[in-house]
């Protein structure tokens, strides 16, 4: 009899500390019926807004892991702009959904992150996709957007404490070079009760010097540019020797300005994909599409200002704005529009009706947008003292390309702790990886800028072996 009465009472507290975790802050936000969703799922998500600070509010997926989420990492999720959502991390890469191409259905992603690790998506910052202001200024920099996303955390960890104790990873892609690492500084800065291990940066903007620089480089290499071209580069931008040490595409006499303005012209206007240089170009003239095709091109080209001139430069963040640019915007978002702006699909994912539309990317960001930092060298010297990274790149991403992200790693001079060599998924090279002291740099083959887009298994295997401290 005493038996069983003990046995009843470690059930019944058993169910009130199920109850209670089912009745926490964060549960009104769980999504119980997904639109377009056909298959069941083993995991629960919940979609709806953190507190960003000054009427700030930052609307966010979050996934549970499905393997074991009391236990497994915690990831954040940024996809990069500035000013572009997560949404597209979500529904189109890493996520554990995959919108069709008609805008109805879902289907499952067999390489979701979320198999093996809790996942938040923040779109970020307010103004981009369903995130607002109460005020509707959405006019950022990037020291007030890493506060912002630090609020949102904060936020976050008091709608989910249980998740304070997981080890827990700020991730991200593209402009996220900049976000991840302002971020991650302030938590590890701040007196916060998370369990902070380390940081991941796809294809990420890490300078914009090496960046722009190492595509010149790139695109002698893969062809793009001729002899005429680089000669004149050679002689003129770069003491004759063509070096990194030597090269300085944005200073130079007017034989080096017109050969940086011909390579310029043929990355960005005559119809090659920056994100994937082996793919075509999407038929979509969608002003979202383009937009984001701006506002890439504008973070690639940046640099190259001094030499080309402003008005130039000018000229690529109204590319966007107006359609107008030469070349296609080579993405295509209908179909991410037409499902996130259904109605069904907003009220299920618990978005305010002060939201009119869901877009990729935002104008209103694109034309505003502060850019403090130039490198992320100082952020990665305080990270990686105590920290453990990773910095992946597709190999034939224009964008953000791995030259440019190897040159801003040995910039930093860390020391090698596993010499160059190829990794493997399914029996094949999937690229290449070099280890440093808390650092790994690792390639994608065959992929361009939207790593786990172009190719999931070895984005996966990838994400899991770092954070499982595995061999790649």
């Amino acid at each position: 009899m005493k038996k069983r009465n003990f046995t009843l009472l470690v059930m019944s507290i058993l169910g009130i500390l199920a109850m209670a975790r089912s009745q926490g802050p964060g549960e009104s936000d769980l999504v119980t019926n997904l639109p377009g969703l056909k298959d069941p799922i083993r995991f629960r998500h919940y979609s709806g807004y953190l507190n960003g600070g000054s009427g700030k509010n930052l609307h966010y997926w979050f996934v549970e892991s499905e393997k074991n989420p009391e236990k497994d990492p915690l990831l954040l999720w940024l996809n990069g702009g500035p000013g572009c959502s997560s949404m597209e991390g979500m529904l189109a890469e890493l996520g554990p959904f995959q919108v069709t191409n008609d805008g109805k259905s879902i289907n499952l992603n067999p390489y979701s992150w979320n198999k093996i690790a809790n996942v938040i998506f923040l779109e970020s910052p307010v103004g981009v996709g369903f995130s607002y202001s109460d005020d509707g200024n959405v006019v950022t920099d990037d020291d007030k957007v890493s506060l912002q996303n630090f609020l949102a955390l904060q936020d976050f960890f008091h709608k989910f404490p249980q998740f304070k104790k997981n080890d827990f990873y700020v991730t991200g892609e593209s402009y996220a070079g900049i976000y991840v690492p302002t971020l991650s500084e302030r938590i590890i800065s701040s007196n916060t009760s998370s369990n902070f291990k380390g940081f991941a940066i796809g294809n990420g903007l890490l300078s914009y010097a090496s960046n722009s620089e190492s595509l010149i480089f790139f695109a002698y290499y893969h062809g793009l540019i001729g002899d005429g071209v680089w000669d004149a580069l050679q002689t003129h931008c770069c003491q004759g020797v063509p070096t990194k040490e030597s090269c300085n595409f944005t200073v130079g006499d007017n034989v080096c300005q017109k050969a940086v303005e011909t390579v310029n012209h043929i990355i960005g206007d005559i119809g090659l994909n920056i994100y994937n240089l082996y793919s075509d170009c999407s038929d979509s003239s969608r002003q979202g599409s383009a937009l984001k095709y701006g506002i890439d091109l504008t973070n690639l080209l940046l640099p190259f200002l001094k030499l080309v001139g402003k008005e130039k430069t000018d000229s690529l963040l109204m590319a966007g704005k107006y359609h107008q640019h030469a070349s296609p915007p080579c993405i295509s978002d209908d179909a991410l529009l037409k499902y996130l702006n259904g109605k069904d699909v907003r009220a299920a994912l618990h978005i305010s009706p002060k939201v009119k539309k869901w877009d990729i990317c935002s104008q209103d960001i694109l034309l505003s947008y502060g850019r403090v930092y130039e490198t992320m060298e100082p952020q990665f010297h305080r990270l990686l003292k105590h920290y453990r990274g990773l910095v992946y790149n597709g190999d034939i991403d224009m964008a953000c390309n791995f030259l440019g992200d190897e040159w801003f790693v040995n910039s930093l001079n860390l020391q090698v702790t596993n010499p160059r060599k190829p990794w493997y998924f399914n029996n094949q090279v999937a690229g290449f990886v070099k280890r440093f002291h808390n650092l790994d740099l690792l390639t994608i083959k065959g992929a361009g800028h939207m790593v786990p887009e172009d190719k999931p298994g070895q984005a996966f295997k990838m994400i899991a072996s770092f954070l499982y401290g595995k061999n790649y």
